[in-house]
């Protein structure tokens, strides 16, 4: 069974073509700059890649276009895209709707539309991808994978804020969370790694990137999660401020004479490492400046590290038990000073870091950072959301064949 996965941005369409049979790509790429005069793909099949420059004024025109090059004779790897089975969106928003995937209806649209105002970068271009596609593939089943639906299982008291009744009832303020498939994702990598159920294992999991997250996942079910209502909340990130005191918005608005849209801006788009650190966004480029003796990089590298113990330390006293502690996303996986600051920060925890194991526990390898005798184990578990999409549409289509 062959499996499309699209990812639609603002203005950009990531896809991945798989064959279900092994779980292999058998073509990838991305189109950048839809809507623009000139848009850009980048496709890949046989790890050779192709650069084209194409007409892409909306996502429909770009999906097309995507989907001439899969049945290309001199760069596809299709027949006929009759070949493709089922579509698996990524689809950021459905609050409190949705605790699993769905196959997508009229209803499922609704929803989608229904969560553009508490995801208004992400749920739009969603909806574009996925109403493209299928006036592309009008009769090929099309599957909405949330962000939110792994962390559907909250409990009140993880996802309530203690804000007046009515913002909670009218304007759904509450705790909603993101990256929820990578960290589903490296649930059940990591449970099949320990020889253990989904339903029967516990984790903390550090989802780190330019987007940084973290779960506490009890019976392999999400029951706290450090993003919020938005994914400004908690750590910090590339660019994202994370958790702070809320009356700053407050005060610098008054002291800096700063609009609502400057202030949003800021947090969003100027704060975090590169905020901290005043040079750059890029754990890489930091760290390599920190090394020169950098001021700003080294604290930037410090308080990452250090807001990551201290989340793990307070998602430690809520779990009733932990097998593991699980690093991925880019800098989880990649970035061993890193991984060695928070290793060292736990040692209360009974975790015993091994720098042999670090230095050689590289991108796309699975694998302990710790010694064997350590009492808690911490992983790099790479993370593939593309392929829990794929999976996802793929069980979803198999219900519907098996009718």
């Amino acid at each position: 069974m062959k499996i499309f996965v699209v990812n639609c941005g603002s203005s950009s369409i990531k896809y991945k073509l798989y064959s279900m049979t092994n779980e292999t790509v058998l073509a990838s790429g991305v189109m950048e700059r839809v809507g623009e005069a000139r848009s850009q793909l980048s496709h890949t099949t046989n790890g050779q890649k192709h650069q084209f420059a194409v007409e892409a004024p909306d996502h429909t025109a770009g999906l097309k276009d995507i989907i001439a090059k899969l049945t290309d004779p001199d760069v596809g790897v299709l027949e006929s895209v009759d070949e493709i089975r089922g579509v698996g969106h990524r689809v950021v928003h459905a609050g409190e709707r949705y605790t699993d995937s769905v196959l997508i209806d009229d209803e499922v649209i609704d929803v989608i539309e229904d969560h553009f105002q508490l995801s208004p970068l992400h749920n739009p271009p969603n909806l574009a991808g996925i109403r493209a596609a299928i006036e592309a593939m009008p009769d090929t089943p099309q599957a909405a994978v949330f962000d939110t639906a792994f962390l559907a299982t909250l409990p009140e008291r993880a996802y309530t804020y203690a804000v007046p009744h009515e913002w909670q009832q009218k304007y759904r303020v509450r705790k909603y969370g993101f990256h929820g498939t990578s960290h589903r994702y490296v649930t059940h990598q990591t449970a099949e790694v320990l020889g253990k159920s989904v339903d029967e294992v516990n984790l903390i999991t550090c989802h780190l990137g330019n987007g940084c997250s973290m779960t506490a996942v009890h019976n392999g079910r999400a029951i706290e999660h450090s993003m919020g209502m938005t994914p400004l909340a908690g750590l910090v990130m590339g660019t994202r401020s994370g958790d702070i005191d809320p009356a700053i918005v407050f005060y610098i608005m008054k002291a800096a004479g700063l609009s609502v849209d400057q202030v949003d801006k800021a947090l969003n788009k100027e704060s975090g490492l590169l905020g901290v650190s005043g040079i750059s966004n890029d754990m890489r480029d930091l760290l390599i400046e920190a090394e020169k003796g950098h001021p700003g990089a080294q604290l930037a590298a410090e308080l990452f590290a250090y807001r990551i113990i201290r989340y793990i330390g307070s998602y430690y006293t809520i779990l009733p038990e932990l097998d593991a502690i699980v690093l991925t996303g880019g800098i989880g996986e990649n970035s061993q000073p890193i991984r060695a600051k928070v290793c060292q920060g736990l040692g209360r925890l009974g975790v015993k870091f091994d720098p042999r194991r670090n230095e050689t526990t590289i991108r796309g390898k699975l694998g302990p950072i710790t010694t064997d005798d350590s009492a808690l184990p911490v992983l790099i578990v790479p993370t593939n959301e593309e392929l829990m999409i794929a999976r996802d549409t793929r069980a979803l289509v198999e219900r519907v064949l098996a009718g």
